[in-house]
């Protein structure tokens, strides 16, 4: 483990290696090579607590087959072997197309200066100091030349940074390395069912504390978000994959670092048409693509072009502040738009047990 080991981190260890040897029982045989088995089984997924968003709520019981899922984000290193094999030009690589740009925002928009369709991506820039917390354009900031390969723009690199996750991955990218790679993305309840380790309702991945015994368990903002970070975690942006303690299946980095792209059509209202039935939802595979999108009041992420398709995001990522965006919850979600690959939005894969 690449985190520093304490006592409670090897009760930690413990308790996952012995979940992780019951699992592999229970599998019949080992996982795939990085994936860890999760057991099928049913759970509370959402949270009616007072610090949920609206768009958790209602909890509902749901039911997940056996599955497969990476142990880790899917790493700068993994990524490299995907495009160097497949000659592969991410989304934030390529001329952005302004026919297609039309449809996601508001009619009557004047097309850009064609060097605001160079390739690139938004990159997160601290602010000088306290801001209107609405307002996210202030620390976002497109930046000609950013991708994977340049995290932060032109001059920036992956060299020393190939065991942390991999940013600036569209949806589309993130399903092309599926299709690659013999595995597919997960539907958001089977990442939030693996992300709670076998714990129930809890508000964190490892328990109801933030940080058990002064122990910091997650990569997010430290200090006063988006002015200020105090690096208290030792990091100011992402981290190796692996820093911190692995949840209860063994599984890493499911709170904060990056975020991560699931299948699933976003709903901000999709718990609450979900949960209008009786009994438990198995294997929901979120809302199909001919219902109109439906959100909540107090939505964490609004549309900002009504009709456009979404995807959901979990985890929450290096960005997260308990001030801002508690997002780094196993029920906290949010909806992105397909082709917005940032610096803090990734994906870990999974694999259908048979």
């Amino acid at each position: 483990m690449k985190f520093k080991q304490t006592s409670l981190h090897t009760l930690f260890a413990m308790a996952n290696l012995a979940g992780m040897l019951a699992t592999i029982a229970e599998a019949g045989s080992s996982p795939p090579p990085g994936m860890a088995f999760i057991p099928g089984g049913e759970f509370l997924m959402g949270s009616d607590q007072a610090y949920a968003y609206p768009n958790e709520r209602p909890a509902h019981r749901v039911r997940v087959d056996s599955f497969y899922i990476d142990i880790y984000p899917v790493t700068n290193a993994r990524f490299q072997e995907f495009v160097k094999d497949t000659g592969y030009l991410t989304v934030a690589e390529r001329a952005l197309d302004w026919e297609e740009i039309r449809t996601q925002v508001p009619p009557g928009t004047p097309r850009p200066p064609p060097e605001a369709l160079a390739p690139g991506s938004l990159v997160f820039r601290p602010t000088e100091g306290p801001v209107d917390l609405r307002h996210m354009g202030q620390w976002w900031e497109w930046t000609v030349g950013a991708s994977w390969r340049h995290p932060e723009g032109p001059g920036s690199s992956i060299s020393n940074r190939m065991d942390h996750p991999v940013v600036h991955v569209a949806w589309e990218d993130a399903a092309a390395f599926a299709e690659w790679a013999d595995q597919r993305l997960p539907t958001e309840a089977e990442w939030e069912f693996a992300a709670r380790g076998g714990l129930e309702g809890t508000r964190f991945a490892w328990g109801d504390q933030e940080q058990p015994d002064g122990i910091i368990m997650a990569n997010r903002w430290q200090g006063n978000f988006p002015y200020h970070n105090t690096k208290a975690d030792g990091f100011a942006r992402t981290s190796p994959v692996g820093s911190f303690p692995a949840n209860g299946y063994g599984l890493y980095d499911m709170a904060g670092n990056v975020w991560n792209w699931c299948a699933d059509l976003y709903h901000g209202a999709a718990f609450v048409d979900r949960a209008t039935g009786d009994g438990v939802c198995c294997n929901p595979t979120g809302p199909t693509t001919d219902q109109p999108e439906r959100f909540l009041r107090g939505d964490p992420s609004p549309p900002t072009v009504p009709g456009a398709k979404r995807r959901v995001i979990k985890g929450g990522s290096f960005l997260c502040h308990p001030d801002y965006c508690e997002s780094y919850r196993p029920a906290a979600r949010r909806g992105t738009s397909p082709d917005t690959g940032t610096s803090h939005i990734g994906f870990r894969l999974v694999k259908d047990h048979d």
